[in-house]
């Protein structure tokens, strides 16, 4: 790909959904967006690329814009965190609900590793199953698509799934391993992206944002790391990624973990 090829994937990624990519990584957008170059039917990676800037096909614009989007998923990665949540976080939430079910959003999904390691742990945990409701989002229709399907090859139930969890909540179908109604049946799917009216979705207890703040540019990180504060309900918790930065407006509930919750003052401001 040519320069401004790069420059023209990295400007079409911070305006559309706030990604932040390099153009100078040449192999790593020439390798994301082959597949879709090849899928959607054309010759080359140069061939796509210029239909884009030609045309400005919204359907391409996407497809591209998606492919960028950091892939990198698995099951119950950092496990300490869903303890934390299960152990530590969800029983006061449920608490303080008075009888209301505790809504939890997970926040660029991917293909659903993570809210379903959340999922398995609930079910698995006295007192919480059936007093959440898990919502879930992404904004990639093809991951999400993967998701809801609930299946999963040999390699991707290996990265991160212990054996008993995977002896419990999957069956083996054919090549890959299908996870257990019951537990898909517990997440519910939207297609979101962080940079739009977030307002739309209602409040939350509970919301999982890991590692996405460092895969935005500084603007949006700021954007998104606003919306969610409002989406914030009174007393809810937010879950962010180990190496992301906090805010000033967030305190601490379990910082080694990524755990916080809105500042006193900046609670005020976003009610």
């Amino acid at each position: 790909m040519e320069a401004a090829d790069r420059e023209l994937v990295a400007a079409l990624c911070a305006a559309r959904a706030g990604l932040r990519v390099d153009p100078d990584r040449a192999y790593l957008i020439e390798s994301r967006l082959a597949p879709v170059a090849r899928r959607e039917g054309f010759g080359s990676l140069d061939q796509f690329v210029e239909t884009v800037r030609v045309r400005g096909d919204e359907r391409l614009v996407w497809a591209l814009v998606e492919a960028m989007a950091p892939p990198e998923t698995s099951f119950f990665r950092d496990p300490a965190v869903f303890e934390v949540i299960v152990r530590e976080v969800l029983p006061g939430l449920v608490r303080g609900a008075g009888g209301a079910p505790v809504r939890i959003w997970s926040a660029a999904c991917g293909t659903g590793q993570e809210v379903y390691s959340l999922a398995m742990r609930i079910a698995e945990e006295p007192g919480l199953a059936g007093r959440v409701e898990i919502f879930a989002s992404d904004l990639s229709e093809r991951s999400l698509e993967k998701a809801q399907a609930g299946l999963y090859s040999q390699f991707e139930v290996q990265r991160g799934l212990p054996a008993r969890r995977l002896v419990r909540h999957f069956e083996k179908r054919g090549d890959l391993f299908a996870l257990s109604p019951q537990v898909r049946q517990m997440v519910r799917w939207r297609r979101v992206n962080l940079l739009d009216d977030l307002s739309r979705l209602g409040r939350f207890e509970l919301i999982l944002c890991r590692n996405v703040l460092s895969s935005l540019t500084g603007e949006a990180r700021e954007q998104v790391m606003g919306a969610l504060a409002g989406l914030l309900a009174p007393g809810g918790r937010l879950v962010l990624g180990r190496s992301e930065a906090a805010q000033a407006w967030l305190d601490p509930v379990a910082a080694e973990v990524g755990v916080f919750e809105l500042a006193s003052d900046a609670a005020l401001s976003a009610a």
